[in-house]
């Protein structure tokens, strides 16, 4: 027997739901190296790469809390975004560490909503040296790139995720996982 509130269902087909071990966290940081695969000639990173970033960010919020996305999907519950708006402030560059920050913010009985800030937190080489420029290809990239400091925001944005079931219909988050049972920042 299927639930069925505000034209979602209530129950997930497949392996139990599963719960976590601790309390969901509702924000958390993790750090990433700019790959070189990841760049144009000139050492920036594509802006394209900043995507699977935040995805990354949403993913090891959750396994945070014990419970990993495949756990979710083996028990036929599906998160998609069907919301991304991204603004991004200044470019990222080849073997930077960047700062991925991910927050839960808010939602309802089917969605989720973050919000995100990637940040540069390591210049790749650490401390430049005065006029010594990052290379790539044995090139000095433009003095762009000579004047970045850790702590610069590279991108601003927020996801909208809706839960949806092996059918790609609409369904009810796990409880656990529904914002009004966790905390989440107001505003």
């Amino acid at each position: 027997m299927r639930g069925r509130h505000y034209g979602c269902r209530m129950e997930h087909a497949g392996e139990p739901v599963p719960r976590p071990m601790a309390r969901p966290a509702t924000e958390g940081a993790l750090r990433v190296r700019v790959r070189y695969c990841e760049c144009d000639p000139m050492g920036v990173a594509h802006h394209a790469a900043f995507i699977p970033w935040l995805e990354m960010g949403r993913t090891e919020l959750l396994r945070e809390s014990g419970v990993s996305y495949a756990d979710l999907e083996a028990a036929g519950v599906f998160l998609v975004i069907v919301k991304l708006e991204v603004s991004y402030k200044r470019p990222a560059y080849y073997d930077d560490l960047v700062e991925v920050r991910t927050r839960v913010v808010g939602g309802s009985r089917v969605k989720i909503r973050h919000e995100y800030e990637i940040i540069r937190a390591v210049v790749a080489g650490g401390a430049e040296a005065e006029g010594a420029g990052p290379r790539a290809e044995g090139r000095t990239l433009g003095a762009l790139a000579q004047r970045r400091t850790p702590g610069e925001l590279l991108l601003s944005g927020q996801s909208l995720l809706a839960c949806v079931d092996r059918e790609g219909r609409p369904a009810a988050l796990p409880d656990w996982l529904m914002p009004e049972n966790r905390p989440v920042r107001e505003g």
